[in-house]
Order: C-alpha cells, then sequence, then structure tokens
C-alpha cells in the first residue's frame, strides 16, 4: 500500500530515513538526487545517501531536533525539481543462460518466454542507475520490461560470482562482488563494476545508464 505523503524515521540515533511517496520511477529518482544535493549542506549531516525511492541521512552527532529537519525535508520535497543528470552510459557484454546464467529456466517457466525472448527483451533497454547500494558498486537499474519480471527465489542462492546478470521481481542488476543473492541469474558478464584500485573505485553513478549488449547465448 502506499501513501502520497512522504514518511520519515530515526535509524538509531545518528541518521534518519526519508521516504518518497507513491511508485519508484525515473522522476522520483531525481527528486531524490535534487535533494540529496541540498540535504548535504544541511548542519550536521555528514552524508546524504540516495537509495531507492528513500534518501538516508548521517549525521556527525545525533540531532538535537530531529522534528524540525524532519519538516525540512518534506518542504524540500514539496519544492524540489527533479535534477536530470546526464550521466555516461556504458555498453556491458552478457553471455546468457547456461553455466552464465543457472537460473535462466527459472524465468523461462515463470515468463512462458522462450530464452531468445528473454535476451531479447533484457537486452532492449537502455537502462538508468537509479542508486547504489546492497554491496559496493551495485547498481539498481530502472527500465526493465515488466513481461520479464520474475519473483526473488523462495531459497537465496549462497554464491553468485561478480559480474552476474540476475532479475530480482521487477528489476535487475549485476552482481559487483561474489556474494549470497536471493535473484535469478541469466547471464554473465566481465565488466568489473568496483575496484578498491580505481577512483572512483565503483564504476558507475546514479544518472549513468547500461546498455547490455548480447555476445552469447548458451543452451
Amino acid at each position: 500500500m502506499t501513501t502520497d505523503r512522504p514518511r520519515t524515521s530515526l535509524l538509531g540515533t545518528s541518521a534518519m530515513l526519508f521516504e518518497a511517496p507513491g511508485e519508484t520511477t525515473l522522476g522520483t529518482q531525481r527528486r531524490i538526487w535534487a535533494m540529496a544535493h541540498e540535504v548535504a549542506v544541511f548542519s550536521g549531516v555528514r552524508e546524504a545517501v540516495p537509495g531507492m525511492n528513500n534518501l538516508m541521512l548521517v549525521f556527525g552527532e545525533p540531532p538535537r531536533r530531529p522534528q524540525e529537519i524532519e519538516q525540512r525535508l518534506i518542504e524540500l520535497w514539496n519544492d524540489t525539481d527533479p535534477l536530470p543528470i546526464a550521466g555516461r552510459c556504458i555498453d556491458v557484454p552478457v553471455a546468457y543462460g547456461g553455466e552464465a546464467g543457472p537460473h535462466m529456466a527459472d524465468v523461462v517457466e515463470h515468463t512462458g518466454m522462450s530464452v531468445d525472448e528473454i535476451v531479447e527483451r533484457h537486452s532492449a533497454p537502455t537502462y538508468t542507475v537509479f542508486a547504489l547500494g546492497s554491496h559496493p558498486g551495485y547498481c539498481y537499474l530502472g527500465g526493465m520490461d515488466e513481461r520479464i519480471a520474475t519473483p526473488r527465489r523462495k531459497v537465496p542462492v549462497l554464491r553468485i560470482p561478480g559480474g552476474a546478470v540476475s532479475i530480482g521481481g521487477s528489476q535487475t542488476g549485476v552482481s559487483a562482488s561474489d556474494g549470497p543473492s536471493g535473484w535469478n541469474t541469466i547471464g554473465s558478464t566481465q565488466v568489473t563494476f568496483f575496484d578498491v584500485k580505481r577512483s572512483p573505485p565503483a564504476l558507475l553513478q546514479p544518472g549513468d545508464s547500461i546498455r547490455f549488449k548480447v555476445v552469447r547465448v548458451l543452451r
């Protein structure tokens, strides 16, 4: 159930979460990005971290009057224009199916589409990076075709490799490092999304975009 009003809540004593109303859309994310720029200069704010439909404020010390900050956030949301970021667009070569996409069969079963149809629909859009999260360098992407949306796995996989291209619900993304996942892996790429030796370490930032390029389809 959604609400037409923003919500705020404290995260412990040194952070606050602002949640935008409605569905997660590019327009909403652009307003979140704009708010992050404005909030970053608030007195006492150490960091402003945009998320999916939300914005987290981290304070240097517990705020003395959190209610005033909450009210400022709501006012800022009502007054802020979306921030159009003209970021970079990178091509990500992907091998789909087979050992590269061990859960492709599950997406086929859920959608009723063939492997080729899923690959075509997944690789067609230009995806916008809505936010970074989950783990360092991971990009939450907007723009996936709803017809290939597939529920997250009932039993998460303990380890998928970095570069795994997966679908979880109505979203898709690329794992930036090895780790557990409840998403359905349909392919893989050799692109490195996070490297501590790189500056900045994360390959992409909110407002950048991705195009998946089919290099082969394994069966």
